[in-house]
């Protein structure tokens, strides 16, 4: 009906081909190797311009000594090469050139697939019109929203997928296309699906933190462990094996156990040594003692002796 005409809306979607060609991996290849071609053809018409010029300097300079019919001729053999450097010229990069033909070749089958996405998308998702932004046509502002281009390219890309998927994945691929599909549809949707999967993604970093502290933890944990056990086997034995040892200082861990052990054999060691000096000290006192001793007993035996002289006289 006319009301039903008025208030229906009408909508507009576009794309932007440049965009998509660059995205599609076999373009962007063959395109490499076609520019790859047309910059040989330009050395090529350089070397052959540079020819040319190298004739004109020598007619410029010999001209004096030359006859007319001489003249006439190296005219005429300038004349020749320039013409064939036109018409090659045109050949590789006129309008119905090399360049033009080869990439209008190059570009014709993804240009047809594109066609024939867009009229699905189109038709999925009732579109009115859709324009491309790289033609000709002149568009001054496009919201972003409208642009299919990524859906266009996600689309060119399951295409080569799909050729190599089994029965199984072309189910899931379908299903993760539908989804998308869903959310291309709804701006809204697309924000929100982009919100949780970002809380997702924190959500895991944080297990991830949170494993790794763990697993830190529970290694130090085992070092220690071992550590311990190599103190015992050297309070036993008094040695460590180098293999043990060479484990042990592999980490900070060992290395703080290692020099508790150090620590402790110092201490040890020092306490032996004050324990000798302490003895050697006691077998000084002894000694003085009992020469103190000796002495008196002596000084006593001289004066006794001494006394009994004395009486007699």
């Amino acid at each position: 009906s006319k009301t039903y005409a008025q208030t229906k809306s009408i909508r507009i979607g576009y794309i932007d081909m440049e965009y998509i060609l660059e995205k599609v991996p076999d373009y962007a290849n063959a395109k490499n190797q076609l520019e790859e071609k047309a910059q040989k053809w330009k050395q090529e018409m350089e070397v052959k311009s540079t020819a040319i010029l190298k004739l004109k300097d020598a007619l410029k300079i010999e001209k004096v000594l030359l006859t007319k019919e001489l003249i006439e001729e190296r005219d005429d053999e300038i004349a020749f090469q320039e013409k064939e450097l036109s018409e090659y010229q045109q050949k590789k990069f006129g309008p119905t050139g090399d360049l033009v033909t080869q990439k209008t070749v190059l570009v014709k089958p993804i240009q047809d697939a594109v066609f024939n996405i867009v009229q699905d998308i189109a038709s999925v998702k009732k579109f009115d019109f859709i324009f491309d932004k790289s033609s000709d046509l002149t568009i001054l502002f496009a919201e972003k929203r409208y642009n299919i281009s990524d859906q266009v390219v996600r689309k060119l890309t399951q295409i080569d997928r799909r050729e190599q998927l089994s029965k199984k994945q072309l189910k899931a691929e379908e299903l993760r296309e539908r989804k998308q599909d869903l959310i291309d549809s709804n701006p809204d949707a697309a924000e929100a699906q982009k919100a949780l999967d970002s809380k997702k993604e924190a959500r895991q970093k944080a297990l991830d933190e949170r494993k790794a502290v763990f697993d830190e933890k529970r290694k130090a944990a085992d070092e220690l462990r071992k550590q311990l056990l190599l103190d015992k086997q050297a309070a036993k034995t008094g040695t460590v094996s180098d293999k043990d040892l060479k484990t042990a200082t592999n980490t900070s861990a060992a290395d703080n156990a290692k020099k508790a052990v150090e620590d402790k054999k110092a201490v040890l060691e020092e306490t032996r040594k004050k324990t000798i000096q302490e003895r050697q000290q006691i077998l000084e006192d002894r000694k003085k003692v009992v020469e103190e001793k000796r002495l008196k007993n002596l000084a006593d035996r001289e004066a006794a002796k001494k006394a009994k002289e004395d009486a007699k006289k």
